[in-house]
This record gives C-alpha cells, sequence and structure tokens, in this order.
C-alpha cells in the first residue's frame, strides 16, 4: 500500500460524521445504558437533586461514548453491573443479611468484593511477571483475565457499598470516594482500566508486569488499612464531604492519579530497556515511551479538571476560588510538573530516558500531594490524614 493510500484513509474517515461509521452492536449497547439509566432513574430519582441527576445523565453518556471507543467494555460493565444489582437484590433491604445470605457474605458484599479484588490483583501481578521472564502468552492471557475479573470486583464493591450506606441511614449513604480506603480501591479500579485499555490498543500484555506493581502496591494499603485501623466500615460523611462537588472531583483527580502512576510505571521499563534489562521481553523502547506519553497526557487532562472543579467547590465550601492552602499549592506543583513534561515533550521535542526519570519522579511528587500534605502539612484539607 503507498504512503498516498494510507494518507487518504483518514481524510475519508474525517470528512463524514462518526454516527455514520455506528453498527447495530454501537446501538444496541447505548439502548442498553439508557434502558439501565432509566430503571436506575425510575427507582432514585425522589433521592437524587438536581446535580445527582445530571450526574446521572452525564455517566449514561460518557459510558454510551466509551463503549463505541472501547468494545471491551461492552462486556465488562454489563457484567459487572449485573452482579453487583444481584449483591444488592439479595440484601432486600436488610442488612444483617450480609452475614447470612453465602453470596453476599462470601462474594457480593462491599467487604467480600473488595477482598476478591485484592486477591486477583495480586494473583493477576504474578502471572503477568510468569508470562514474562517465561515469554508465555498463555500465563499473559491468564493474567489480562485476572485483571478484568478484579477490576470487576471493584465496581461490585462500589455500587454494593453505596447502597449499604443507605440500609445503615438515610444520613449516612454516600457515593464511596470518600476517604483513603474507598479512594484507593477507586485508583485500583481506574489504573487497571486504564492498563487494560493500552494493552489492547497496543496489542502486546508485556507492560502488566510494572503496571499491576503500583496496584498491587495499593493492595497493601488496602489490607493493612482495612485490618490495622477498620477503615472498611461505613462512616457518615464529615460536613466538609457533604456536597455534591465530591462526586465529580475526587474521580476526576484519581483518573488523573492512576495515570500518572501507571506512566511512572512504565517509566520503569523503558528505563530497563534503555539498560538492556529485560528488552528481549518487553515491548520497544519508543512503545513505552508513547504509551507513557499518552497516559500522562489523559491524566493531566482529567487532573486539570479536577483542579477547577476543586477550585469551584472551594469557593462554594469556604467563599474563595484558591487560599494556597497546601493541598491546593502541592496540586499546583503536579500540575505544573505534568505541563512541563508535557511541553518538553511536544513543544521541544524532548524523548527518553530524562522523561522517563521525569514520570518516575512525577509520581513522587503526586503521591507527596495525595497523602503526604494531609500526613504532615496543616490546612483546609487535614481532614484526610491516615
Amino acid at each position: 500500500m503507498s504512503t498516498s493510500t494510507l494518507a487518504a484513509k483518514p481524510l475519508s474517515k474525517a470528512a463524514q460524521p462518526f454516527w455514520r461509521d455506528l453498527r447495530l452492536g454501537d446501538h444496541l449497547f447505548a439502548a442498553f445504558v439508557l434502558l439501565v439509566a432509566g430503571i436506575v432513574f425510575n427507582r432514585y430519582h425522589a433521592a437524587m437533586d438536581g446535580y445527582e441527576q445530571a450526574i446521572l445523565a452525564g455517566a449514561t453518556l460518557a459510558l454510551i461514548a466509551l463503549g463505541w471507543f472501547w468494545k471491551s467494555v461492552r462486556v465488562f460493565f454489563p457484567v459487572a453491573g449485573l452482579l453487583a444489582l444481584g449483591g444488592i437484590a439479595l440484601y432486600g433491604g436488610d442488612l444483617a443479611r450480609g452475614q447470612s445470605a453465602f453470596w453476599l457474605k462470601y462474594a457480593l458484599a462491599s467487604q467480600s468484593a473488595a477482598m476478591w479484588m485484592c486477591v486477583l490483583f495480586f494473583l493477576a501481578t504474578l502471572v503477568y511477571w510468569g508470562g514474562l521472564l517465561r515469554r508465555s502468552a498463555t500465563l499473559e492471557a491468564i493474567a489480562s483475565g485476572l485483571t478484568w475479573a478484579a477490576a470487576g470486583a471493584a465496581v461490585v464493591w462500589f455500587f454494593v457499598r453505596w447502597y449499604e450506606g443507605y440500609l445503615i441511614g438515610p444520613d449516612i449513604g454516600h457515593v464511596p470516594v470518600s476517604n483513603l480506603y474507598e479512594v484507593f480501591i477507586l485508583f485500583c479500579l481506574i489504573t487497571s482500566l486504564m492498563y487494560l485499555y493500552y494493552e489492547e490498543r497496543f496489542a502486546t500484555r508485556r507492560m502488566g508486569a510494572f503496571v499491576l506493581l503500583v496496584v498491587s502496591a495499593a493492595v497493601g494499603f488496602i489490607l493493612w488499612y482495612t485490618f490495622d485501623r477498620q477503615a472498611h466500615e461505613i462512616q457518615p460523611l464529615i460536613p466538609a464531604l457533604q456536597s455534591w462537588w465530591m462526586k465529580i472531583h475526587v474521580p476526576a483527580n484519581f483518573v488523573g492519579y492512576g495515570s500518572f502512576a501507571l506512566a511512572a510505571m512504565l517509566g520503569v521499563a523503558q528505563l530497563l530497556v534503555a539498560k538492556g534489562w529485560l528488552a528481549s521481553r518487553l515491548p520497544a523502547y519508543e512503545t513505552i515511551g508513547e504509551v507513557m506519553y499518552r497516559a500522562i497526557a489523559v491524566g493531566f487532562l482529567f487532573f486539570t479538571i479536577a483542579t477547577i472543579l476543586g477550585a469551584m467547590w472551594a469557593a462554594d465550601a469556604w467563599g474563595g476560588y484558591w487560599s494556597w492552602d497546601p493541598k491546593e499549592t502541592w496540586a499546583l506543583i503536579v500540575w505544573l510538573n505534568y505541563a512541563a513534561w508535557l511541553h518538553v515533550r511536544l513543544v521541544k521535542g524532548w524523548r527518553g530516558n530524562v522523561l522517563a526519570w521525569w514520570a518516575v519522579i512525577g509520581l513522587l511528587v503526586t503521591t507527596f500531594a495525595f497523602l503526604g500534605v494531609n500526613m504532615f502539612l496543616a490546612g483546609l484539607h487535614s481532614y484526610g490524614g491516615l
């Protein structure tokens, strides 16, 4: 095929509206998502304010777009959603059934789903490494399947825990993104799904051994935080978090955090390839760099959105968009760090090890902004400490 033919293809696709490329499967998926959203709205709209109804509408459209863009989620989200609905139905409005109903106790209650998620992510990490070191496509496929299953368990945890909060009391229930235990599970879900997308997009499973390491580190924190601090117990929201802003600010933030963590682990992989270590087993040096760039670009976009949403939340709660609180200051440092990373790559044309090291160090900066500020620096956001 000639270069001119290759160049003409994108132009012909861009010349017609995107909906002309939609197939029957695309329309059926959209209809299914709209049907489920309609059922949710019909059942729960009385308990939802206008902002929550707008979030439901936005999430519905976003899921449809994601399903059109990434075909694999057409199976993943319906299956995980049905399992979550099964867990909710098994409760029958009685929280005590979580300790007596077999499937709730051992699989579908939120804490059971969280423990399954932890086990599956640990197993996926080990199997990814086995597949990488033995060059086994079978082990890599099994590891990918385990990662999908772990992400599915996280989705079940999310919706069942949300419901369990309302079973405790209408004033207790809230979207589970309010404390470190909840957001670390959200981090595992987002990071693993982002990795699975890139795994499919670049047709290689050999980056999973590195990316799943950071997910397993988060899982280790979740287990420690659960058994040492009993953090899995559902608590009422503190006044500072009783805002609908939390429901959009926190998830957007964690798309950013997940992207930056993924990029940092790929930076480690790229540096090893540059030294000749595992070079014959990992994807090409340039491929790893390209995935790292795309992850940081997505993360920067969502972190920017989250920062803007955080400023609007601050104005609503404290009367000002910016107060140079330590959390705000370090969020700005993180934003400037990745803005500079993208600038030198896109404008200056930098490539190679310097950007890989920058991505690795960037994760340390981001981790301090997320955890260290709350632990060591007093401010308006000090309620998020360990």
